[in-house]
């Protein structure tokens, strides 16, 4: 459950703080310190993911509340779909910026790469790619986000309070 809340706050302030646009917009030396904490929250979004996909494969999971089969289907597709994001996300933002002939600068001027030979057009595509799964990210964690709230408010079952820490309780609706 930690993993997930700070794997929810990390990409949203990544997001947030995503320069976007065109090249010589993103790498104007005026946005250097939002995109190299974008940068730096895009590794630690990977890191994340990494960790909760170990943590997945390794520990017990609580059984899930009984449903039909299509919300099944329905949540174990969303989940894949937003794990395949996780990774594609940060894979994206440095193999694009890699191959435009730039290096991921993170916090306290740390670089990486370019890691690969470049090829400009073909990382103008990646960098273009990227923007748009970061866009996808957003609005298929908005509809999970409305799937839980709809559990919560009209199926009563529970799930929404399951997923919140302890210090957060959330009584069932009546």
């Amino acid at each position: 459950m930690t993993l997930h809340w700070l794997t929810v706050i990390v990409v949203l302030v990544a997001f947030a703080y995503g320069p976007g646009g065109s090249e010589n917009r993103v790498y104007d030396a005026s946005r250097d310190f939002e995109r190299q904490l974008h940068e730096s929250l895009g590794l630690i979004v990977l890191g994340l993911t990494l960790l909760r996909l170990v943590w997945r494969f390794a520990a017990a999971r609580p059984a899930s509340p009984p449903s039909p089969r299509w919300m099944t289907i329905a949540a174990k597709a969303v989940q894949v779909a937003l794990y395949v994001l996780l990774l594609a996300l940060p894979a994206t933002a440095a193999t694009g910026a890699w191959l435009e002939g730039h290096p991921l600068t993170l916090l306290a001027g740390v670089r990486i790469g370019p890691l690969l030979t470049e090829s400009h057009a073909l990382g103008a595509t990646i960098a273009e790619v990227h923007g748009w799964l970061g866009d996808a990210i957003m609005w298929l964690a908005g509809a999970h986000a409305a799937a839980a709230l709809w559990h919560h408010l009209v199926l009563r079952d529970g799930v929404l309070a399951s997923m919140l820490p302890g210090w957060m309780p959330l009584r069932r609706p009546r």
